[in-house]
């Protein structure tokens, strides 16, 4: 991991909301894999005091090495308020890259990409990855569920890839007006896929979990939750474990890509 100042490339409105923001980075992120996050905070100020967690949505590369990373991220708070009014040649801290990724196989040919609003971050990197490692895009589909069309993201990114999308809202603005789980489960019925990889709010993460073990397919989950350190110290961002004793997981040192058997969710 490397701890550095990072200056800010740019730092654009992507919608309601949200924001990608590119940052310098060691070339050392050109190990990272998809589902790692950063440890993010700003220099001289006690406010917001913790750091706050990001999955890394792309490597931006330049010779074949990392030059930088860029996230994508929303305002939620006072800390990404914060960062979202941060422009172009200013510095922030990072501590990174941070975490266990998705782990992949020669094997998955037939991929399921879940994605529930913000939960999309690192779905993109995923997405960049796999092609790198000749993945064919055509046997991947991608369903992206959001509240409404002003949380759906990277729809077209995927597209460009050649990866077939679900679209699903909860208001009916965009697409199916349903949550993302059911064309899921409906695909699943239809064709089962190698491995499903997901991320988002945990409701949709038990319920992906469930549709998996159901049909008994191998499926990793990225955990998203708050953490002051990001490096298994605080202990403060425990998940309990799938075991006959009940032993707690911390997302930032064992995760936050987690195998769902493995999970109490």
């Amino acid at each position: 991991m490397y701890q550095e100042k990072a200056k800010i490339l740019w730092n654009n409105r992507v919608g309601n909301q949200y924001y990608k923001i590119g940052l310098t980075c060691h070339n050392g992120y050109s190990d990272a894999t998809p589902g790692q996050f950063i440890m993010l905070h700003f220099p001289g100020r006690m406010s917001p005091f913790l750091p706050r967690p990001f999955s890394i949505h792309s490597i931006i590369n330049t010779g074949g090495r990392a030059a930088g990373i860029e996230l994508l991220y929303k305002v939620v708070g006072e800390g990404t308020k914060m960062l979202s009014e941060h422009g172009k040649g200013e510095v922030v801290n990072i501590l990174g890259p941070l975490g266990n990724g998705f782990m992949s196989s020669n094997h998955y040919k037939r991929i399921f990409i879940v994605a529930g609003g913000i939960g999309v971050a690192p779905m993109f990197f995923l997405a960049s990855y796999l092609q790198t490692k000749g993945t064919d895009p055509f046997e991947c589909m991608v369903f992206l569920g959001g509240r409404s069309k002003d949380d759906l993201l990277c729809a077209d990114d995927f597209l460009h890839m050649g990866m077939k999308i679900h679209v699903t809202t909860d208001d009916g603005s965009a697409g199916d007006q349903c949550f993302v789980t059911h064309p899921l489960e409906t695909a699943l019925e239809m064709n089962l896929p190698d491995i499903i990889y997901a991320c988002g709010p945990l409701d949709m993460l038990k319920c992906v979990a469930g549709i998996a073990e159901k049909h008994t397919v191998p499926c990793q989950v990225s955990m998203e939750t708050v953490m002051a350190c990001g490096m298994g110290a605080c202990l403060g961002c425990a998940v309990e474990g799938k075991t006959a004793s009940g032993n707690y997981m911390h997302v930032c040192s064992d995760g936050p890509v987690f195998d769902v058997r493995c999970l109490k969710l």
